[in-house]
């Protein structure tokens, strides 16, 4: 596509890929739900917990909200917060962020004409998804779309607009997969590949919760004819934690996120077998793949979309990973060099189209 050939496509237009700066992969910005934007991820408090899930931001309950974010759904609308969110976009520019790729798809809510004001007022890059989540928010229209069908949407949500608008999406996803892979989803995957092909754009994935999805989905999209060196696994933090393993995934060649940074939980709900790390881990991690030299395929994130992560409600911010893990990463054997590659020149080679 030689309009978007060699450029990035943000919600306010085409830019020069030079252009982006310090660059989160992987966030969440706002909803078009004011009442609930994440309902999907909801899980019940436990008996006793009701009063904390009820009235969540009281500093008594700081604490329960930090390790249960998913039992109330008063912190499942970030929508409720978007100035709060302008404000931090604005703080991020200041601390030298530059962009932010906004991962909100079709099934999450998406509130493109949101993201469009957000970039005006705040001056921050900010890239818009296309695609589809995971299978369980996709609606009986969605399941019944055919492979060419499903291409089309996405197609179009890159070249013409979204939801009725005329702001383009910049890569496609995060696309949802669970685990095991629906066959819905399997439709969805191929049909990113199909868009991929046509477009020459980046794309991004939020693979299942089992160490298996991520290597069934690389092999899912390369028989499709999708281009994985232009694709990111997202989440390996909560996905992929033996060390072989992720050794394994790495040689397939897509990019490697670690997108949770800010996240410490003892038991993460979705999956009770993962021991969810913490940020010092997520930094060790970090140190053993620049080691083994994957460097140049190496992004970083908080996939902020819950409420309690703002500063405003006692959170750390999307300046978190500029302003504490980027020291802590030069304190562990991780040049400046290669945290420019990871923040700046990795995402740049990524998001811009072939």
């Amino acid at each position: 596509m030689s309009r978007l050939s060699g450029k990035v496509q943000t919600v306010l237009g085409l830019v020069d890929p030079d252009q982006l700066g310090r660059t989160m992969t992987h966030e969440h910005l706002a909803g078009k739900n004011p009442d609930n934007n994440y309902d999907s991820f909801y899980v019940p408090p436990l008996q006793g917990n009701e009063a904390a899930a009820e009235d969540p931001f009281q500093i008594q309950h700081v604490h329960w909200l930090r390790q249960n974010p998913y039992s109330s759904n008063k912190n499942l609308n970030l929508t409720r917060d978007v100035v709060a969110v302008r404000d931090e976009l604005l703080a991020y520019r200041k601390a030298g962020g530059g962009t932010i790729v906004e991962n909100t798809t079709t099934g999450l809510d998406r509130a493109v004409v949101t993201l469009r004001e957000l970039a005006k007022s705040t001056g921050v890059h900010i890239v818009a998804g296309a695609g589809f989540y995971v299978d369980c928010t996709h609606t009986e229209a969605t399941k019944a779309m055919s492979v060419e069908k499903l291409t089309d949407i996405m197609v179009s949500e890159v070249l013409h607009g979204a939801d009725g608008t005329d702001i383009r999406c910049g890569v496609i996803g995060e696309i949802g997969t669970s685990w095991p892979i629906t066959d819905s989803e399997k439709k969805v995957l191929k049909a990113t590949a199909h868009a991929q092909a046509q477009l020459g754009c980046p794309v991004i994935i939020h693979p299942g919760r089992d160490p298996a999805a991520p290597p069934q989905i690389v092999r899912i999209l390369q028989e499709a004819g999708g281009d994985i060196s232009k694709t990111v696994m997202s989440h390996l933090d909560r996905t992929i934690l033996d060390e072989g393993e992720l050794l394994e995934f790495a040689n397939l060649g897509s990019y490697l996120e670690y997108d949770l940074f800010g996240t410490e939980m003892l038991n993460y709900p979705f999956n009770l077998e993962v021991d969810m790390p913490s940020d010092s881990q997520r930094v060790q991690t970090l140190a053993f793949l620049v080691k083994q030299g994957y460097e140049d395929r190496m992004l970083i994130s908080h996939d902020i979309h819950t409420r309690n992560r703002l500063i405003k409600n006692g959170g750390h911010g999307y300046s978190h990973i500029l302003k504490n893990i980027v020291p802590k990463m030069l304190t562990r054997g991780i040049s400046q060099h290669q945290v420019d590659k990871i923040l700046i020149h990795n995402p740049k080679r990524w998001l811009t189209f072939k």
